[in-house]
């Protein structure tokens, strides 16, 4: 119910329930903080009104009242971040799908302004990658010798594929400045380094197609980085469309 009431985004993510539960455990602190400011002002110009008060008072409050109040908030606070917040970021940061799960490994450069992506082959393994290789002709400084990504999948543009309920591992860098990866119905967000691979994970719950933007301003073209897509495809959706890819030509992709 109160999901609705606060209007939070569709939800596709294994995770994000707890993300959502967090935000709603915000929420009810702080219409309660609120609430309780409210009555206090009501009850401060009533009861301190200058016809009940003639003269000034220079002692001030005498209870211990707010003391109490403020200690309540503070320990609530503390319930949040200690109960909720870092489990949360705990298990985001810490707990990554075993090999034993088969997850999905994708690699995602940003850039000034789009989202490049890149996918291995047959094998699950990517072909290294070296500063040494780039070349106008070879951008992402692909070891065109290394046997393992003589099947890698061509690079995409702004488009993402996964398969529903399964692990998904994104490692995560930058080509220029520092952008940030957010997918909203996932509940994730991370800051893309330059020169700093970062892994996010998640478990894609809900089949659908879910923007994905950049949650730091990264320049003039920033808003055009909310032009990714990520596809959430059946297991038999995904086969089919990782089969298309390996026969397409570098840079066919498309929003399908």
């Amino acid at each position: 119910m109160m999901e609705k009431i606060l209007g939070l985004p569709v939800l596709a993510s294994k995770h994000g329930a707890d993300v959502d539960k967090l935000i709603i455990y915000v929420h009810y602190l702080m219409a309660a903080l609120f609430i309780g400011w409210i009555a206090y002002f009501i009850y401060a110009l009533v009861r301190f009104r200058k016809s009940a008060n003639p003269k000034a008072d220079y002692v001030g409050i005498r209870g211990h009242l707010s003391s109490y109040i403020e200690l309540a908030v503070a320990f609530v606070e503390v319930v949040l971040l200690v109960g909720f917040a870092v489990p949360l970021w705990a298990h985001a940061v810490g707990e990554f799908p075993k090999a034993d799960e088969n997850p999905t490994n994708i690699r995602v450069i940003a850039q000034q302004f789009a989202w490049n992506v890149f996918y291995p082959g047959a094998d699950g393994k990517f072909g290294n990658r070296d500063f040494k290789f780039v070349t106008q002709e070879n951008p992402w400084g692909i070891d065109k010798a290394d046997p393992d990504g003589k099947d890698d999948l061509p690079p995409l543009s702004n488009v993402i594929h996964v398969p529903v309920n399964k692990p998904v591992i994104i490692r995560l860098t930058s080509r220029d400045v520092i952008h940030s990866f957010k997918v909203i119905a996932m509940r994730v967000t991370q800051d893309a380094i330059p020169g700093v691979p970062i892994p996010l994970h998640f478990t894609p719950t809900k089949p659908g197609m879910y923007q994905i933007n950049c949650a730091q301003l990264c320049g003039g073209g920033h808003s055009s980085m909310s032009n990714g897509r990520l596809f959430v495809d059946t297991q038999e959706e995904y086969d089919k469309w990782i089969a298309a890819q390996a026969k397409a030509p570098s840079g066919a992709a498309s929003f399908e």
